[in-house]
């Protein structure tokens, strides 16, 4: 690979990465402890992740359990849930806090799979914009004669080809996720 595509690459890679990050957030009825990693609640005045103050584990498929290390902070993390987007209402007895995920309803799977299908666009536009930033760096290089017309030509090829193979993983990360959230 040419140490002038690296960069791009990296950036291309970045992009993947936080849409995988996005992925992990979206529920599909079943618990899964990512959708609490944006969460942060309030510890003695520092914004801090839950699991920074909890143990977090999943008893049941539709469960997750949160047991925090000091019994002050159950109020602090189900405020945290409340206030968040995850639409889920949090229940305790004194020492744990359980999240139960109700089944999802055919209409907000398919508006959850329209959410994953724009996240997949936006991460696609992404990826789009930096070969084109690639391809503007190269035009210069060209320009400036530090590269030739054969080696603008190949690392152009080289930048599309790259590009092609970022799309193709967004698709199948945006198939695979839409199938888990329409899989009953």
């Amino acid at each position: 690979m040419n140490e002038r595509v690296k960069p791009f690459e990296t950036k291309m890679t970045k992009s993947l990465d936080a849409l995988r990050e996005d992925f992990s957030t979206i529920r599909a009825g079943r618990a899964n402890p990512h959708l609490l990693d944006k969460l942060r609640v309030d510890y003695y005045g520092t914004p801090s992740a839950i699991q920074a103050v909890a143990n977090i584990s999943v008893p049941e498929a539709r469960v997750i359990q949160i047991q925090p290390w000091e019994s002050k902070m159950i109020k602090e993390i189900e405020k945290a849930i409340i206030n968040s987007e995850l639409g889920l209402t949090p229940s305790n007895d004194g020492k744990v806090i359980r999240l139960v995920f109700p089944e999802l309803t055919e209409d907000r799977r398919k508006e959850l799979v329209k959410d994953v299908k724009k996240k997949s666009e936006n991460a696609k536009v992404a990826v789009r914009n930096i070969r084109r930033d690639a391809n503007d760096m190269i035009k210069k290089a060209a320009k400036a004669n530090e590269i030739s017309e054969d080696e603008q030509k190949t690392i152009e090829d080289e930048i599309q080809k790259m590009t092609d193979k970022f799309i193709v993983d967004i698709d199948k990360m945006t198939d695979d996720k839409s199938n888990e959230i329409l899989t009953i």
